[in-house]
């Protein structure tokens, strides 16, 4: 974004240092949708912005998984894997799923393991220890799978760079499937079948399925396999939609675009988490306090991070355990263990937090186009958030790298990223890999990790620097905020908020509307739980509207609203329904600000 485009609202720097833009769409289109579907204007600009067309409007409102699931068969090892699977399930072969301590992790394996139950055999989960085994499979762990009598592993969500590991799973002769999703080398592990759509031999076309989405694949192409050696014969099928709650909590939380199939999933999906099914999702949804009709919000911000705990500073079985039980008293002790590790999780993410912000602002001077930052003792298990809340601060990639020191001296940093929309940090550290850079590293485009020696952290900085720096040079890396439109604090209504809410679910890929609120005049400003800035904002025509700005209290935004009563705002955010003891109201959650008479 440069200069030569006038600033929505003459915002240049805001008071969070962003400059706002409008999100760019097709006038002519959008009144088209708005007129011919009897929506709003604004409606109809936000559709054209997210590239609806007439066409695909109908379809976009209402996704289903008949018009976009593809047959499975399409992907390179799939029918492979299915029959090697089916067979393990019709000779009651013992199976392990291998799976990633995260919730696309934990999502999947549950999955998996809930379609075993229904066809009437059994699967072990696997996850490995965050701290003391990493990301991904291990030889030493598959190797005691093996002995312990494991006759095929299928891992999930991991596996497609684990040359290592599978070459000593194959040497020992235990058969692995993988289901991955994560970006893949020409050269490939051996393996039964490795199923992953972001296979170099693959056409791309559902690149953005996350591992949910494509164990659910397998499970339709196991299912059918199944159903091909006549094993249904004289029992019940099981119906695979009913674990699409989970296929839409891996989806959300794997921050993988909501378009095409992955919308699918998620929307239907959400309908059936709304039923409330699922044990341990039901008892997670009664401990985390959710009782209205659960949307993305809540599986990305609300029951995700809590699924997240366990393997971040916990038990890292526990979100598969959660997922996967039948047992109600069972998923409530899980919930409950897991919203303890989540209230740790936060605490000990704040810490690091700080200490990252102090020493990246000891060189402020000197910041690239990549954050970089490395630190002793951080706990290796919210570095993926912090490096988040990076991002997010200085509108670029950031890596962040807990450094440990071994018991022979020898330093080693485990380290997580995440990246920015035009960046695929997840190419630059497979490359820093190939260099000779890393010890372990994959990734996709906008989320990495990685292992490195500390002595290489200085040479490995400079490559991902310049590889992100190559990236961006056409497009420099400035701090914007994209705004759907504008609106008056009266126009802020129910009606419209109901009407925005039929085009979600909003994500990755379908950004939740954001509008500028003009001209608002703060009322009133106090602050509310740790940090937070509560606000109740008047119009001119003598409207009001409630508002929040999350984490603002120490920011220059926040103590701009905390001290400016009667100070005209223009205010930027999402709009979101406020259920309050039986009222229902709209509030704003703010995002970004700046005094309306910026110029």
């Amino acid at each position: 974004m440069t200069d030569t485009v006038p600033p929505f609202l003459n915002v240049a720097h805001s008071l969070s240092g962003k400059r706002w833009q409008a999100r760019p769409y097709d006038e002519r289109l959008a009144w088209g949708l708005a007129q011919g579907r009897g929506l709003p204007e604004i409606v109809g600009r936000v559709l054209a912005a997210r590239g609806v067309t007439e066409e695909a409007c109908d379809g976009f409102l209402n996704p289903t998984l008949k018009a976009l699931l593809p047959d499975p068969s399409r992907f390179k090892d799939m029918d492979v894997a299915a029959e090697r699977i089916a067979r393990a399930i019709m000779d009651g072969e013992p199976v392990a799923v291998f799976g990633d301590y995260d919730v696309d992790g934990a999502t999947s394996s549950a999955l998996l393991r809930r379609f075993f139950r229904a066809v009437g055999a059994d699967l072990r989960i696997y996850v490995p220890d965050r701290m003391k085994e990493g990301y991904g499979p291990n030889g030493p762990a598959l190797l005691r799978l093996k002995a312990e009598g494991v006759r095929l592993v299928v891992t999930v969500d991991c596996g497609i760079s684990a040359f290592a590991a599978l070459e000593a799973a194959a040497e020992a002769g235990l058969d692995v499937v993988v289901l991955d999703h994560h970006a893949a080398e020409p050269r490939l592990p051996p393996a039964v079948a490795l199923v992953n759509p972001n296979r170099l031999d693959e056409d791309g076309a559902y690149r953005t399925l996350c591992a949910a989405g494509v164990t659910f694949l397998a499970v339709v192409a196991v299912n059918r396999a199944l159903r091909g050696a006549g094993f249904y014969a004289g029992r019940n099928e099981p119906n695979l939609m009913e674990w699409l709650d989970l296929v839409a909590l891996g989806t959300v939380c794997d921050v993988v675009p909501l378009t095409g199939l992955n919308r699918a999933l998620v929307a239907q999906g959400l309908k059936v988490m709304a039923r409330r099914a699922n044990p341990g999702l039901s008892a997670l949804s009664d401990v985390a306090g959710v009782k209205e009709k659960p949307d993305a919000y809540h599986a990305g911000f609300v029951l995700g991070p809590r699924v997240n705990a366990g393997g971040r500073v916990g038990a890292s079985d526990l979100g598969a355990r959660l997922l996967s039980t039948d047992d109600p008293m069972e998923a409530m002790e899980l919930a409950q263990k897991l919203e303890a590790h989540n209230a740790e999780r936060r605490a000990v993410e704040q810490g690091v937090l700080a200490d990252a912000m102090a020493r990246l602002e000891e060189h402020a001077e000197e910041l690239a186009e990549l954050v970089f930052v490395a630190g002793e003792g951080w706990h290796p298990g919210v570095i993926g958030i912090v490096a988040s809340r990076l991002k997010e601060r200085y509108s670029r990639p950031a890596c962040v790298i807990a450094l440990e020191q071994g018991a022979d001296g020898t330093v080693i940093g485990k380290a997580s990223g995440r990246s920015v929309r035009g960046v695929d940090l997840g190419a630059a550290v497979i490359a820093a890999r190939q260099e000779g850079l890393l010890m372990a590293g994959g990734g996709h485009r906008m989320a990495a990790g990685f292992t490195v020696a500390g002595n290489k952290l200085a040479d490995l900085q400079a490559f991902l620097t310049g590889r992100v720096a190559e990236q961006v040079s056409a497009a420099p890396l400035v701090p914007t905020l994209e705004l759907d439109g504008a609106l008056s604090v009266g126009a802020a209504n129910a009606a419209l908020v109901d009407r925005l809410n039929q085009l979600g679910p909003f994500g990755t890929g379908n950004a939740e509307p954001r509008f500028a609120v003009t001209d608002a005049r703060v009322v009133r400003a106090d602050v509310v739980g740790a940090n937070h800035v509560r606000c109740i904002l008047q119009g001119g025509d003598g409207a009001r509207l409630k508002a929040i700005a999350f984490r603002a209290l120490d920011s220059e935004m926040g103590k701009a609203l905390l001290m400016g009563r009667g100070s005209p705002f223009h205010l930027a955010g999402v709009l979101r329904i406020d259920r309050w003891n039986g009222a229902e109201g709209v509030q704003l959650l703010i995002d970004d600000a700046a005094p309306a008479q910026t110029m």
